[in-house]
């Protein structure tokens, strides 16, 4: 497959880079399609970071996406995109006390604000939201953060005919210790193929002691980003089984569990079709609650993968609350292989 033979797209790319090679980029002339930084400075259009401290050896670090060379960029609501008629990214940051709105209705007006921006620049299947919610676990009078946002996400979703159950995006929720609601997201024209996890319950299927309103993700996502490539977009995964923790305060147990699911939805993601991956050379982001377990957390994943495992070498730790007041650790990643897929997507 030619790198137009994708229905005469040109292709997505994307690279985890160290800041200066990412500013690099940017210094040879028009800066890059697109990143989503850790730790990077927040001044930069192309690049909205997340807002969690790098706990990391090698400091900050950017996923730079690549697509073609006509770049527009402009706002929808709340929305900053930046798109080249194919791909998508977009950027959203609500401060609760400057917008004087509650969580609930705040992630409602930023999804309904995110869809719209689909509809504008006409790509609109969204492969992949990341969301970082300051205080994620806290009461909000009487319901967890978590549980608002939940709350307000998929009211959007229904709203606007967006898939909240069954075909939902891959994503992942964060907590933050400051700043504003902060959501990102990577969208195309063509739908991506929504997996899910044998080991464990459909995140939309919880039973209600979860809150309200289920969580509005699939557990990964593939698409075909041409140049006879497949993106695998791995949500945001952590020691659950069926729908309940496990190995409640042991971070040890915890990241080999979250091991073992990551290892269980790739597998489901290799039946899809000819792109083959595995768990030794994802590009991951692993979110540890406490700082002090991040060597745990390391020596588990190199004792398992390998030191000399692309996960272990390529993966950025970042100190975040995870959504679950038992969980401390998360991982989600991406990784992109050569092939396509078995059932078509929607156009």
């Amino acid at each position: 497959m030619s790198a137009r033979d994708f229905n005469g797209v040109p292709p997505l790319r994307v690279e985890r880079l160290s800041l200066s090679e990412s500013l690099a980029l940017s210094s040879e002339g028009r800066p890059p399609f697109g990143a989503l930084g850790y730790g990077t400075p927040d001044h930069l259009s192309w690049m909205p970071t997340v807002n969690a401290r790098v706990l990391s050896n090698a400091g900050a670090m950017a996923d730079v996406w690549h697509a073609s060379e006509h770049i527009e960029s402009g706002t929808s609501g709340a929305v900053r995109w930046r798109c080249d008629g194919h791909w998508m990214l977009g950027a959203i940051d609500l401060d609760e006390a400057h917008e004087g709105a509650g969580l609930t209705d705040l992630a409602h007006r930023a999804y309904r604000d995110l869809f719209q921006s689909l509809a504008q620049t006409g790509c609109t299947q969204v492969l992949r939201i990341w969301n970082y919610l300051p205080r994620i676990n806290a009461d909000g009078g009487g319901l967890e953060r978590y549980r608002q946002f939940n709350l307000g996400r998929q009211q959007a979703f229904v709203e606007a005919g967006q898939a909240a159950f069954e075909g939902a995006p891959a994503a992942c929720a964060l907590g933050i210790h400051q700043g504003a609601l902060c959501i990102r997201f990577l969208a195309g024209r063509v739908a991506p193929l929504p997996v899910e996890n044998p080991r464990q319950v459909s995140a939309y299927h919880y039973p209600p002691t979860y809150g309200p309103r289920s969580p509005t993700f699939s557990r990964a996502a593939l698409a075909e980003i041409g140049g006879g490539d497949v993106a695998l977009f791995i949500s945001g995964t952590a020691s659950i089984v069926g729908h309940e923790t496990v190995h409640l305060g042991d971070v040890r147990a915890q990241t080999e569990e979250t091991l073992r699911n990551l290892a269980a939805v790739i597998a489901a993601a290799n039946q899809c079709g000819s792109a083959s991956f595995a768990v030794d050379t994802i590009d991951a982001v692993v979110y540890v609650r406490h700082d002090t377990d991040t060597p745990i957390v390391r020596e588990v994943i190199e004792r398992k993968l390998g030191a000399h495992s692309h996960t272990l070498r390529h993966a950025v730790y970042l100190e975040a609350d995870i959504c679950r007041q038992d969980l401390l650790v998360e991982i989600e990643a991406h990784a992109v292989a050569g092939g396509s897929l078995d059932t078509p997507q929607k156009v």
